[in-house]
């Protein structure tokens, strides 16, 4: 089950691009910092490749074929709406890529929306990974063979560490993120 690791472990990365998005928009809207816009387009650029490009894809063509296979019939209103996330959360991007572009363009007249974007995008995601955490995996552990494992692990180990890609693109663009972020969630310059 090497795979359930690389899962918690893809989940905890984006966890903390998510917490950083959330303090770098606190510190716009409470403490009126000025908008970091490199900052806030790599924030949104990990949330665009990883789980998007590398993490879903994995989910739903390996862990959730798998677990259909195995005709769990009470998993499957889960899977749907698991899979149904994965669609909807790809739409929120687009809606969250959209707001920044304007938030960019127009300034202070576009932060609310930019704001309630980023809201929506994380309170979404949080449950999805809320969701997979407590009521899939537990699941999986119990309902799936050493050879569906093996066939999940292997999908899963292509890329052993949770942010990079195939030519380690996303460990470069998580590391970069990482020297953005002010301290103490980050690296980056104090603010």
């Amino acid at each position: 089950m090497k795979a359930i690791d690389i899962i918690h472990n893809e989940h905890r990365a984006l966890a903390a691009v998510l917490q950083a998005l959330r303090v770098v928009m606190d510190e716009i809207r409470t403490e009126g910092r000025a908008p970091d816009f490199p900052l806030l387009a790599a924030l949104i650029d990990y949330i665009t490749q990883v789980p998007e490009k590398l993490h879903h894809p994995k989910e739903d063509n390996y862990l959730f074929a798998c677990l259909r296979q195995r005709n769990a019939a009470d998993l499957i209103p889960l899977l749907d709406r698991l899979q149904a996330q994965h669609r909807d959360g790809a739409m929120l991007i687009c809606e969250l890529q959209s707001a920044l572009i304007h938030f960019l363009a127009l300034g202070e007249p576009a932060f609310a929306a930019f704001d309630e974007q980023v809201r929506r995008y994380r309170e979404f995601t949080w449950e999805h990974l809320r969701a997979e955490e407590t009521e899939l995996l537990p699941q999986a552990r119990r309902i799936l063979t050493a050879e569906d494992w093996a066939t999940i692990d292997a999908a899963f180990e292509a890329n052993r560490e949770p942010w990079s890609g195939p030519t380690g693109e996303y460990q470069t663009l998580f590391s970069r993120i990482v020297n953005m972020v002010p301290p103490p969630y980050g690296v980056g310059p104090a603010q």
